[in-house]
């Protein structure tokens, strides 16, 4: 059963606990954007949430956030694929998400731009980067993300805005930390190499249990869900 006064007080919490950890770092906390990750929970936790002021909501399955699209139609809200995107779904994921957080790859660089070329949408696109070689996630490798951001000028509808990182499971958020710094060092090394800052302006990294830490390192978009929502019984 919902609650919506639990889902309103626990983003009240989350918002204080980015501004304190903005605080520590001295940034502006208007500078983070939180994106609560819905996946696995309904319509009604989405509009629970927008009714306490949240305005991004993240998805991993396209099929499954499309469906909560058509139920929210009414609402101003963004949506946010965080989750792998198979290159057969990039059709539909351009044309219908305000911003695309997995972007693994060249190619899906133009797919995307391609399917929401006349839609009236320009997502923003976000490479997820491989810092840590694991075979189970997906990214782009450092030494291959030239290729990426050498194809974003040519987008006539989608915006390259910036890295993504999913780091290893960790005993501890503080030892995400130098996988969120080496993501920020990432960023600096390709502005140095030519790459235009509108390309580079956004971090997205930091989850429930590591989003301080993110903020702290320079984090612009942070993906939170089971602090929001709670504990999610499927995936």
């Amino acid at each position: 059963m919902i609650d919506p006064a639990a889902i309103r007080s626990r983003l009240a919490e989350v918002r204080e606990r980015i501004a304190r950890a903005a605080s520590r770092a001295r940034r502006d906390p208007a500078s983070i954007r939180l994106i609560a990750v819905s996946k696995t929970f309904d319509v009604d936790h989405i509009r629970a949430a927008a009714d306490a002021g949240q305005l991004d909501f993240g998805e991993n399955k396209v099929q499954e956030a499309l469906q909560k699209m058509a139920g929210t139609a009414d609402l101003l809200i963004r949506w946010h694929l965080v989750g792998h995107l198979q290159s057969n779904k990039a059709r539909k994921a351009g044309a219908h998400f305000d911003a695309i957080h997995s972007v693994d790859d060249a190619a899906l660089v133009s797919a995307l731009d391609a399917a929401a070329l006349g839609t009236g949408r320009r997502p923003e696109l976000l490479v997820q980067v491989d810092l840590a070689g694991e075979p189970t996630k997906h990214g782009v490798r450092e030494e291959a993300l030239g290729a990426v951001f050498d194809l974003a000028p040519a987008c006539r509808a989608a915006r390259v805005v910036g890295l993504m990182l999913l780091p290893p499971v960790v005993g501890s958020p503080d030892e995400a930390r130098g996988y969120f710094r080496a993501l920020g060092a990432v960023r600096q090394q390709l502005l140095a190499r030519g790459v235009e800052a509108s390309m580079l302006s956004e971090l997205s990294m930091g989850m429930s249990h590591d989003f301080e830490v993110a903020v702290e390192e320079g984090a612009t978009m942070v993906r939170v869900g089971t602090a929001i929502f709670g504990g999610r019984t499927s995936v």
